[in-house]
């Protein structure tokens, strides 16, 4: 009885060591990944609409058998785009949950307190819906991978464009959330007008307000008082409190250009605006939803099959985009722990999703796409359109 007691202890002693150094994120035949996102809140048409990009094609994924017959399995808390909320998930996600990776995030305030938390952690953040450069340090973050284009990226785009349109640098104002989503479009701008030659940038008009608001009153005075009328605004927010001071600008400053990075959330905003949406432009990080590329009509086919009364959007098809890559990635994997996936995200290399735009990740390139698509409301709708045309 002594030995076999023994032997037992021994037994259970080896089986307590191996799992220790067994990773432990494959659990049975699933896949767990993990997202913090805005579901609830002013910013929960931004997080939800990602959201369903992701499911659409992870159920397509397990309808055809999963990978390797693992299936796929999001694990989505909201945190209301709030940095505390995010940081608790994160852990949660990780510690309790025992995820394979982070994807889809939202938002830069939520980034500030997760990317510290995935690299302390080592465990993948990947393709989060922000253009901060908070994500996109050289040398990268090894925990850190990205699928957009930066805010600066965006930003340049429009500054360029309206450039090239007659409008002059001191005639562009930008209005912003007061946190580093904010500040990194922001930043963006002033340095693409530095770029082109404008040396005056602290002249350039720039009101604020508090992110999870829509007290937009005090910024739009700011620029409503500045010396040099402003015939194009740069607007650096969320779709609520953008549309308010858009239809608010917009009484002062009817013909001036509305510009909007990618994370205000086109569809929202639309919605949000009513008659005053017209003419107003929407940098996108992704091809139109409705474009006839083969990457967007098979996006189109899989969430229609997901969910037969969902609309597309930009940001469901970011979403789609953002599973779509991780699943190269896991195909690729040697094993399915932390570092291993890692390290088939880096071997990658270049892409495409069918999208007619190159896509490339290495172990030196954690931002896959460099491309920027412009669109503008008309006649109730998004429209592709050049920047010549503006």
């Amino acid at each position: 009885m002594r030995i076999s007691t023994f032997y037992g202890l021994g037994c259970l002693r080896s089986i307590v060591v191996l799992a220790f150094f067994i990773p432990i994120m494959v659990s049975a035949n699933t896949l767990k990944i993990g997202m913090s996102t805005a579901l609830e809140g002013p910013a929960k048409g931004l997080g939800t609409n990602v959201k369903l990009g992701i499911e659409a094609y992870f159920n397509q994924i397990n309808k055809s058998g999963g990978i390797n017959g693992h299936s796929l399995e999001l694990v989505a808390l909201d945190d209301g785009y709030e940095p505390d909320k995010a940081a608790n998930n994160m852990r949660k996600l990780i510690d309790e949950e025992e995820v394979l990776a982070v994807i889809g995030n939202v938002g830069t305030p939520t980034a500030v307190v997760t990317v510290p938390i995935a690299n302390e952690n080592k465990t993948l953040l990947f393709g989060a819906v922000t253009g901060a450069g908070l994500l996109r340090k050289t040398p990268a973050d090894r925990y850190v991978i990205n699928y957009r284009a930066s805010y600066g990226q965006e930003t340049a785009a429009m500054v360029k464009g309206l450039l090239q349109a007659g409008i002059k640098p001191e005639e562009i104002a930008l209005f912003t959330q007061n946190d580093g989503y904010g500040d990194a479009g922001y930043n963006g701008a002033i340095s693409a007008l530095k770029a082109s030659g404008f040396k005056d940038t602290n002249t350039i008009a720039h009101g604020r307000y508090k992110r999870n608001t829509t007290n937009v009153e005090e910024g739009l005075g700011l620029i409503l008082d500045a010396d040099v009328e402003p015939k194009a605004v740069i607007i650096v927010g969320a779709y609520a409190p953008v549309a308010k001071f858009i239809t608010l600008a917009k009484e002062e400053l009817p013909d001036a250009k509305y510009l909007n990075v990618s994370f205000v959330g086109s569809i929202p905003l639309l919605n949000a605006l009513g008659d005053a949406a017209e003419g107003v432009v929407v940098t996108q990080v992704v091809p139109h939803f409705e474009s006839d590329l083969a990457g967007v009509q098979q996006f189109q086919k899989h969430l229609s099959v997901f969910d037969s009364s969902a609309s597309p959007s930009f940001l469901s098809l970011e979403g789609y985009s953002i599973a779509q890559i991780l699943v190269k990635a896991l195909k690729n994997a040697d094993e399915w722990n932390r570092e291993s996936v890692v390290n088939a995200f880096q071997s990658l290399g270049d892409f495409d999703l069918g999208y007619n735009a190159p896509l490339s990740l290495s172990t030196n390139r954690h931002q896959a796409s460099d491309t920027v698509w412009p669109t503008r409301i008309s006649d109730g709708k998004y429209v592709a359109f050049e920047w010549s045309k503006l």
